[in-house]
């Protein structure tokens, strides 16, 4: 009789969450944004969150839980019920990096269920007004003449910013004097005021500064051209072959979460990145949409999988640690 019991509340509880799961959502859907308001990352969320409410039919909240460079928010996620209701909007820092730098209580892919890719944003090479190189390959010229005391701004110890910058040295071949600064924010300054030569800053900081003749910009770190900055070439064009990378935002589930609750979350992504005003919104902030393939749970799960092994030996081998 106890088996029995047993086995009939299995089915009940199987039962009342398939019956859930379809449907599901009956509630609004928190989405956990693991920085401070403001940033690209909270920028692209509240972009999404606005138009997925109209297809999942039900509010989508943004809470921002900052702290440990986004470790905090992504171990509130990845504790969450898996219901649907408790989302990750993470980026290339925070699902990728902090692995390598945090011994985080989670694992960043056993713990998330892959829900798509949101944007790419490529990155700018950027330097002071008065660096006296006017073009990529003079700009490396410099570096290698200036080794060790040419100084490149990076948004904090262990960000995404301090591994590119480390990338753009092996690249490159020269070392560089790497200057931590609390945010991009703090770093244009510097970089205005002429007090470090050089950064690799996203477009969204620095574009207004290179439209208005305050520093230079000598390429980007992809294969095309931003729409949103034509004039300034990639970094296969300016002399840089292959030095490619994106600051990429995307969307997790916990684990465990139905699949046909991560069909629907998805839907509504592909459905808003479809919207042609939210991809206006998106160039606007110099962020790219995925291409169609790319959208789907099992093109995040792969390109999280390779950001990782990209990554990670570039971040141990510098021995980056967390402040």
């Amino acid at each position: 009789m106890r088996k029995l019991l047993a086995a009939i509340a299995v089915v009940a509880t199987f039962a009342a969450g398939n019956a859930a799961a379809q449907t599901y959502p009956s509630r609004p859907v928190t989405m956990v944004v693991p920085y401070a308001p403001g940033g690209p990352t909270d920028t692209i969320a509240r972009i999404m969150a606005e138009h997925m409410r109209g297809s999942l039919g039900q509010p989508v909240i943004i809470e921002n839980v900052s702290g440990a460079g986004g470790s905090i928010g992504v171990a509130r996620v990845a504790r969450a019920t898996p219901d649907g209701y408790t989302l990750s909007v993470g980026n290339l820092s925070s699902h990728v990096m902090n692995g390598a730098v945090y011994a985080l209580p989670y694992d960043l892919i056993a713990d998330f269920a892959p829900v798509a890719l949101l944007s790419f944003q490529p990155m700018l090479i950027v330097a002071r007004k008065s660096l006296p190189a006017d073009d990529l390959r003079g700009l490396v010229a410099w570096l290698k003449a200036n080794a060790g005391n040419a100084t490149v701004g990076i948004q904090g110890v262990g960000t995404a910013g301090h591994v590119f910058a480390v990338f753009f040295q092996k690249k490159i071949g020269t070392p560089l004097a790497l200057v931590p600064y609390r945010g991009a924010g703090p770093a244009m300054q510097d970089l205005l005021a002429g007090q470090i030569d050089c950064m690799i800053d996203t477009p969204t900081n620095s574009l207004p500064q290179v439209r208005g003749g305050t520093i230079k910009a000598y390429a980007v770190t992809a294969e095309s051209r931003l729409p949103s900055a034509p004039d300034i070439p990639t970094v296969d064009e300016a002399g840089l072959a292959g030095f490619h990378f994106s600051f990429w935002q995307a969307l997790w589930a916990p684990k465990g979460t139905p699949a046909t609750v991560i069909d629907k979350l998805n839907a509504a992504v592909v459905a808003s990145l479809a919207d042609p005003a939210i991809r206006h919104r998106f160039a606007e902030q110099g962020q790219e949409v995925p291409a169609v393939a790319q959208e789907t749970p099992q093109a995040l799960a792969a390109y999280h999988k390779a950001e990782i092994e990209k990554w990670w030996p570039i971040v141990k081998g510098a021995d980056i640690k967390a402040e």
